[in-house]
This record gives structure tokens, sequence and C-alpha cells, in this order.
């Protein structure tokens, strides 16, 4: 996809990754796996080139969720990052910095997707302005979307 270096890393910013090298295919996972890993309708992965991957800020914790498959999360924020499988790592697109081009380009395990997934974007959507006036009212500990040399912790709940 491309062979510029990518950060990225969890919602809270204690753990933060450097990708050196061209990412593989990105692709959406609909096995009940990854639902659950994700707590949503699929899994958002994007294959990462062997070694070059770089923790630049502590590393996520581990998950063995099948014989072969650990999934990478972030141990204070609960963020899911990875997705290890004897053929490589595969990082989530969502905690990419830069998420514009890794728009999947295949779906796996169509079956087991929910049945309702392929019209949840023909539902309304809602217009005013109340979004907006909400999120201005929200004070947020979220990373923000690039490098940081360090980040507050007033989220951590430890």
């Amino acid at each position: 996809m491309t062979e510029s270096v990518r950060t990225g890393g969890c919602q809270c910013g204690a753990v933060r990754f450097r990708i050196h090298g061209a990412l593989g295919r990105a692709s959406i996972c609909h096995c009940r796996m990854c639902q659950k890993a994700f707590g949503g309708f699929f899994g958002p992965l994007v294959g990462a080139p062997k070694d070059g991957v770089e923790w630049t800020r502590e590393e996520p914790s581990y998950f063995q969720s099948s014989v072969n498959i650990d999934r990478g999360f972030c141990a204070r924020c609960g963020t899911p990052l990875t997705y290890r499988h004897p053929d490589g790592l595969e990082i989530a697109i969502g905690a990419f910095d830069d998420r514009s081009d890794l728009d999947p380009k295949i779906q796996v395990n169509f079956g087991s997707r929910l049945p309702w997934v392929e019209t949840i974007f023909d539902q309304p959507k809602r217009t005013d302005n109340d979004d907006a006036m909400h999120q201005e009212n929200i004070i947020s500990f979220q990373h923000p979307d690039h490098e940081t040399p360090a980040w507050p912790t007033q989220g951590l709940k430890l």
C-alpha cells in the first residue's frame, strides 16, 4: 500500500507504534472472534511488514484467542491493536493515526457476518447540530492522531 513510515497507537496513548515498510492487504473479518475482540460488527485489519513494527511507547499485552492466534491490546485502556498469527502480524486499522487510505480490499469469513451489516449505512442519518454541540462539551483524554513526546494520564483509572 505505502512505503512511508506510519504511526499509531491506542486510545490512551500508552502504547504507540511506528511501521517501517509497505503494509499488506487491508481486510475486514466477520468471524465471531473478531466481533468479540473488537466489540463491533467485524475486525478491520491490515498486514504489517515482517520486522517492520517498532513499539515506541510500551507494547501491547496479549490474549491467546485460539491455538495459533494472539490478540494484542492496551492493558491500560483496552484498545484492540494486533492480530498475531503464524504467518505474521496484522494491525487494527482504527489504531493508525492516518487511516484515510486503509480501505479494506477483501472481506473474510463472510459467512459469519451479521445479517444486517450490509445495510447499516442505509439507515437514516441524524442531521441536527446535537452531535456537534455534545462533542464540544466532552473533555477528551484520547491521544491525538500524531506523535507526542509524552501524554498525560488523566483518563487512566488504575
